[in-house]
């Protein structure tokens, strides 16, 4: 029988890549759904056609410190996620960012149009706590206290889905 890993939860485990300083307020929203978890990470803006130098030199140093998933978020020509993936052996999440004259339909293209080897697992458009949760997914094969955190997490989001519905239904009831 194997023995349970324990994680260093000073460690860095979720690398999360922007290309514009204009997409942080949709990017941290991933950043505060692995807080919630207790999963370390850190927001990085480089982007795969400006600076793809500074990408890359990410790469070489979250690998070397450990980094476990990379999240790469980006709209309009949302490349970065594959950018990424070409250049890494870690798994890769792509979240598209609803930007642009398309509402993010061109970087949800984009995102999933990936050639064979370089495969980037894709979230909605915008779907920012989703892109955090498969993170978390991903490191709770390794982990057992971020499965237990999953667990918690979805009890938490089902109770406050029956409590909403629960209401929504008591104000359809005729007096």
């Amino acid at each position: 029988m194997s023995e349970a890993v324990t994680r260093n939860e000073d460690k860095v485990l979720v690398g999360i890549l922007t290309g514009s300083p204009s997409d942080l307020p949709k990017v941290v929203k991933v950043r505060d759904t692995l807080d919630e978890l207790g999963i370390r990470s850190e927001i990085v803006v480089a982007s795969a056609h400006r600076t793809p130098d500074k990408v890359f030199a990410y790469l070489d140093r979250a690998h070397a410190e450990g980094v476990e998933v990379l999240i790469g978020c980006a709209g309009v020509a949302a490349h970065l996620a594959g950018v990424i993936a070409g250049h890494t052996q870690l798994p890769v999440i792509g979240l598209p960012l609803g930007n642009g004259p398309l509402s993010g339909w061109d970087s949800l293209l984009s995102t999933v149009q990936m050639p064979p080897g370089v495969p980037v697992a894709t979230v909605a458009i915008d779907g920012s706590r989703n892109a955090a949760i498969l993170a978390a997914r991903i490191l709770a094969l390794k982990y057992p206290d971020i499965a237990q955190g999953l667990k918690k997490l979805a009890d938490q989001e089902r109770e406050r889905y029956d409590k909403t519905s629960a209401e929504a239904l008591a104000g359809l009831k005729k007096p």
